[in-house]
């Protein structure tokens, strides 16, 4: 089953939908998308019934919105629970101590951060919210008589985005301070199967501007990425499941990977990519549809796929507003401007920029990824778009 939440739905997920049948639940939100197909909806009573009959169940979200509905409605399944370890990144980070002894980090209160004696963190560490979301709120302190900097600027971006999100996804009371990862950082959409085994189904590199970059603009995928990190990233998941002993459960992991070490940054519960992302250019660089994979329990041939690869890097832009200009103060964003900076833009996803942070997601195949378009883009503050 499929559980549909805001704040956005891609029409690819919703095509797929149609074409499998794949049961939705039925909200007020899903009735409207699925207003020609109602006989995919299944009401709350029947869902419930499903789950308590079926305790292996498959389950996704395309919204983290949707955690508060599990943990109402699905408190006798092990759901609740999983989600819970990985949303918290404390919780997480407490879980995976095993694997890494040495690893630094601890739970702050909002209200306890300028108060906090930090001589003692290792530099440079991140400061993050420990329930968040899409990048909101993480900064990266690379010197002591930083910090207060960082508070202040960070309690400033907490009013600002309050009540953006529901706090099962972005709780802004308690942060995490963590020292920094070491490495080049991937994103990876995945699931884990029936007997507990991992099936990979993208990778991709995130690309930062600078040392001291946080944010999300773009990631892409290659044939040379599966082929150098799909073994490492399996062998590491099944660490993970060891761990977690889940089954049936899909995960937007982040990681990095310093000299053939793997350590994750996070992981995010029954979903992929937000705002349908990593899963939807998948189906562009893969011809592989990552929802109908997991709820089917398929898994990719990557050998087959990569013969048909003809080299090129398959991008993810996310053009959230770095400008340093609100979204209510910008009366116009040139989307037309910004497709004929690229080659080949895929697919255009607008956003509601006056009420996210962010004016929309860029899908855009390249010749590698060190195109020159990727480039511009990776470093601009986006203010050439805007009036």
């Amino acid at each position: 089953m499929i559980i549909l939440d805001k704040p956005y739905v891609s029409d690819f997920l919703i095509e797929t939908i149609k074409k499998y049948k794949i049961p939705v639940l039925k909200t007020n939100f899903s009735e409207e998308l699925l207003d020609k197909n109602k006989e995919l909806l299944v009401n709350k009573e029947d869902a419930i019934l499903h789950f308590k009959n079926n305790p292996k169940a498959k389950l996704y979200t395309n919204s983290e919105n949707s955690i508060s509905w599990i943990e109402n409605n699905l408190e006798f399944t092990d759901l609740p629970k999983k989600v819970n370890i990985f949303k918290d990144k404390f919780r997480f980070r407490e879980l995976l101590k095993p694997l890494y002894p040495n690893y630094f980090f601890k739970s702050i209160h909002l209200d306890e951060l300028e108060d906090t004696d930090i001589s003692n963190f290792p530099l440079p560490f991140i400061l993050k919210p420990s329930i968040g979301f899409f990048s909101l709120g993480i900064y990266k302190v690379d010197a002591y008589k930083d910090w207060d900097k960082a508070v202040y600027d960070i309690k400033k971006e907490m009013i600002e985005i309050e009540g953006m999100y529901p706090k099962e996804v972005l709780n802004t009371s308690k942060f995490i301070v963590e020292q920094c990862i070491k490495g080049e950082e991937y994103a990876l959409d995945c699931y884990y199967d029936n007997d507990g085994k991992p099936v990979i189904l993208n990778i991709l590199k995130h690309l930062f501007a600078s040392e001291s970059d946080t944010g999300d603009r773009i990631y892409f995928t290659s044939a040379k990425i599966i082929k150098e990190q799909l073994k490492p990233v399996e062998d590491f998941l099944l660490e993970i499941a060891k761990l977690t002993k889940i089954e049936n459960f899909p995960l937007h992991i982040e990681i990095r990977i310093d000299n053939g070490k793997i350590q994750p940054i996070e992981f995010n519960p029954l979903r992929f990519g937000g705002w349908c992302s990593t899963a939807d250019l998948t189906a562009y660089a893969w011809n592989l549809n990552s929802y109908d994979y997991f709820l089917s329990g398929k898994r990719p041939n990557w050998e087959q796929i990569l013969k048909k690869d003809k080299g090129n890097a398959y991008n993810l832009i996310v053009l959230d507003n770095n400008s340093g200009i609100e979204g209510k103060g910008i009366k116009y964003f040139d989307y037309d401007k910004l497709l004929k900076a690229f080659t080949k833009p895929l697919e255009l996803r607008k956003t509601d920029y006056k009420k996210f942070p962010v004016f929309a997601f860029l899908f855009a195949e390249t010749a590698d990824e060190n195109a020159e378009e990727l480039k511009n883009i990776l470093k601009s503050n986006l203010k050439e778009f805007i009036s």
